[in-house]
């Protein structure tokens, strides 16, 4: 169900060219920040970025405008650089989280949506929560560990092994189990389900490219059958879920949607993608209530330069 291959893994975005010893600093000043200055440093750092980074800023400009296609010139410069603020106040806030006590997390938390988990779990099949690469969803799953729940992540590998073992730590103290993207992540999952515990999935990316092709922002691409697959086999709902950075402070909003139902045909394949369209069309929904907060960097259809390559 990870759509995993052999391929070299792919590298995260805005950060990909620095070393461990880089991303350990960056901890550790982060950690050191009050909430303002984090803010402004992630700024400064976004706007740094977003004009040495030309590849990515044009990779942004073509996902911007495939959710507005109507932005153009000083409107789309705008949001290219809104998005690039706003994907270095993740890190700024995910080294940050370690060292926050759990009600300054919850005191900039809330949610909407969130009885579909209390009832999901109840049900005692587990819970899969489908996120697109938005917002701030490490605070997020801190906020969930830190209610008692059993919370497991899957992320994909980087390079160096050291880099990955380190960003495995920091998720780790935040209370969440990290499975690497790979031949052994489904039964991980199978097992956090079984637990009747929360699994959050990255699903707007289909790094294997060889998941179910969908329309996506109107133009066909293909997006991971994992979730899908999982919910059709052990009867865990999928939520479509987002964690949106607010523009006070340091606030966020986790919107948790109803779960993905559709008209079973009793044939896996065909259910499968049926799911996964119905799925891609939520990721849109939640996608376009803050575009610019959509981290992704990376080409993501077959028309995009770079696609496949790797």
């Amino acid at each position: 169900m990870t759509d995993a291959d052999e391929r070299r893994p792919e590298r995260d975005g805005l950060f990909d060219r620095f070393g461990l010893g880089s991303y350990k600093l960056a901890s550790l000043l982060a950690q050191g920040m009050p909430g303002p200055v984090a803010r402004a440093t992630a700024q400064s750092l976004g706007l740094a970025f977003s004009q040495g980074m030309r590849a990515k800023r044009s990779m942004v400009e073509r996902h911007q405008q495939r959710v507005n296609p109507d932005l153009h010139g000083a409107e789309l410069r705008r949001a290219v650089n809104h998005a690039f603020d706003w994907y270095a106040r993740y890190w700024i806030e995910s080294f940050r989280l370690p060292t926050l006590p759990a009600s300054e997390v919850a005191r900039h938390m809330a949610t909407t949506g969130y009885a579909n988990v209390v009832n999901a779990l109840a049900a005692g099949n587990g819970v899969i929560l489908a996120l697109p690469h938005l917002g701030g969803w490490e605070w997020a799953g801190r906020w969930v560990a830190d209610n008692g729940l059993k919370i497991t992540v899957v992320v994909e590998p980087i390079q160096p092994p050291e880099l990955f073992e380190w960003f495995r730590d920091l998720r780790s103290n935040l209370g969440m189990t990290v499975v690497p993207l790979g031949p052994e992540a489904a039964s991980a999952c199978m097992k956090a389900l079984r637990e009747n515990g929360v699994l959050c999935l990255l699903c707007d990316r289909d790094i294997s490219r060889s998941g179910i092709e969908v329309d996506f922002f109107g133009e066909r691409t293909t997006l991971p059958a994992g979730p899908a697959t999982l919910s059709l086999r052990t009867g865990a709902p999928v939520l479509p879920t987002g964690v949106f950075f607010t523009e006070k402070g340091d606030g966020h909003l986790g919107v948790v949607n109803p779960p993905v139902a559709i008209e079973r045909t009793g044939k896996l394949r065909a259910d499968v993608a049926l799911f996964t369209q119905a799925l891609a069309d939520d990721l849109e929904g939640l996608i376009r209530r803050a575009p610019e907060q959509w981290h992704l960097f990376q080409p993501n259809w077959p028309s995009d330069p770079g696609y496949g390559e790797g």
